[in-house]
């Protein structure tokens, strides 16, 4: 069997297949124009976020056998229709749960204090003490959009640092160490929002407008898990009318952004969906 290996992926997994008697080819940094020209050969392939599996592209690919993603989620793979041509689909769900979880709590301590901000300042040879002096999360409501395995993760984290964590899933019943309640509840009781959930047709925009005129004022929202979840017009308007004290984002309705005004505000931070 003939796998293609399309994203950066760790030696030890690569190793291990081909152990198990695969053979398999590393083009980690094969374009989108090159894959319908090379991959009709393969049987699998191994992709992360970069690499879109779209039915263009299996049309071309009768020996295509099956679809590993390395990560959490399949909207990078048209999941549905790979299936109905008898292509198995495949995702490692835990594999990156802890350092999304860990991203995610690491980002509310640094809206928290401020400390982007901080560290810039100190970086012009500045010294500007009492304008960080920020507070703490302990004590705070911590809602979670998603609690699924990184939700959980979140979760558990944020139990442990003090936090009240309540959270919205219409899919799950119960979850140790938090209390589910409608999106509106969590809305309204939240100091941070953070967000763990797929982008689906029901998810893509759902917090726009009016979610966030339910949202209390200094409110801080953290993104993790997939751009267009969030509105991002109606984003940057909270963030510079004072609803949302600061937002932390790590994914984007566009990636890269071609428009940045959002990035740019002194009161975001981000990083390149790492």
């Amino acid at each position: 069997m003939k796998i293609l290996v399309c994203d950066k992926t760790e030696k030890e997994a690569i190793e291990r297949m081909r152990a198990a008697g695969l053979q398999v080819d590393v083009r980690d940094d094969i374009t989108p124009d090159e894959l319908p020209k090379v991959l009709p050969e393969y049987n699998g392939m191994v992709v992360r976020s970069r690499t879109k599996v779209r039915q263009p592209l299996i049309d071309v690919c009768p020996k295509l056998k099956v679809i590993v993603r390395g990560g959490v989620g399949l909207d990078t793979i048209d999941a549905e229709y790979a299936r109905s041509k008898g292509i198995t689909v495949m995702n490692t769900p835990m594999a990156s749960s802890a350092s999304v979880a860990e991203l995610a709590i690491g980002y509310m301590f640094m809206l928290a204090r401020s400390l982007y901000q901080a560290t810039s300042s100190v970086k012009a040879e500045k010294w500007e003490k009492k304008s960080f002096e920020g507070d703490e999360i302990g004590g705070k409501t911590l809602g979670l959009v998603g609690i699924g395995n990184i939700g959980k993760e979140v979760a558990r984290r944020a139990n442990a640092l003090g936090m009240t964590v309540v959270a919205y899933d219409p899919y799950v019943k119960q979850a140790e160490g938090v209390k589910l309640v409608t999106l509106d509840e969590l809305l309204a009781a939240s100091d941070y929002i953070s967000l763990h959930l797929p982008k689906t047709k029901e998810s893509a925009g759902m917090i726009s407008k009016d979610q966030f005129a339910k949202m209390k004022n200094g409110v801080r929202i953290v993104n993790c898990a997939r751009g267009g979840i969030i509105d991002e017009a109606a984003l940057y308007d909270a963030l510079t009318n004072g609803k949302v004290a600061g937002a932390a984002l790590d994914v984007y309705a566009e990636e890269p952004p071609t428009d940045w005004k959002l990035e740019k505000l002194p009161n975001v931070i981000g990083s390149p969906h790492i």
